[in-house]
């Protein structure tokens, strides 16, 4: 698959280098289903100022397109080579609760889902290197996933937004899942 150099700049977003086609399904993946999710809920955005409601849908975008982006291996070795970086990322990961804000909407519950996925990320950043990683991984993710939904009166755009940027943070980031960083330290579990 032919793969393109990406400027440093954007090596936080895809890696150093990225097949083309993976470029266009992430950036694909996020737009399409951002326009569908503004589509299906005009509400969404209804009696907002422009600028709130474009600052809202770009956040949205990025947490789709970053959910894609993080499961390819540039991405993921990019962060697995870089622990500093890995931990400044998910630090700086309130994308949830500025989309609520701005939407005025389920303030609450983006912060909760938040906390839960910024504590899960931290707890799987913990384990790289070790086995137990993608398993912890995947616990974590499927409670998130499981009670999330369960959440009194939350709107289906934000159900979305919060179960994908979950989805990318805590099981997309936060695991090497091509074993860059696993090759590096052994096997241990």
């Amino acid at each position: 698959m032919k793969q393109v150099r990406i400027p440093s700049v954007l090596h936080d977003v895809f890696g150093e280098k990225q097949p083309i086609l993976f470029i266009v399904a992430i950036l694909l993946f996020g737009g399409l289903l951002t326009a569908l999710l503004y589509w299906r809920y005009p509400e969404m955005t209804a009696h907002l100022p422009i600028w709130r409601s474009a600052l809202a849908l770009f956040f949205i975008f990025d947490i789709f397109a970053g959910c894609i982006a993080n499961f390819t291996p540039s991405t993921s070795n990019f962060y697995a080579a870089r622990k500093k970086n890995r931990i400044v990322f998910i630090s700086i990961h309130i994308h949830i609760v500025i989309i609520s804000v701005l939407l005025n909407t389920a303030v609450g519950y983006s912060i909760a889902v938040w906390a839960y996925t910024i504590t899960g990320a931290y707890i799987v950043n913990s384990l790289i290197g070790r086995q137990v990683q993608l398993f912890v991984a995947g616990l974590l993710l499927s409670i998130g996933l499981g009670c999330i939904p369960l959440l009194p009166n939350i709107q289906p755009y934000m159900l979305i937004t919060c179960l994908l940027f979950m989805m990318k943070v805590l099981f997309g980031f936060a695991v090497d899942h091509y074993g860059k960083a696993f090759c590096n330290k052994g096997n241990s579990v």
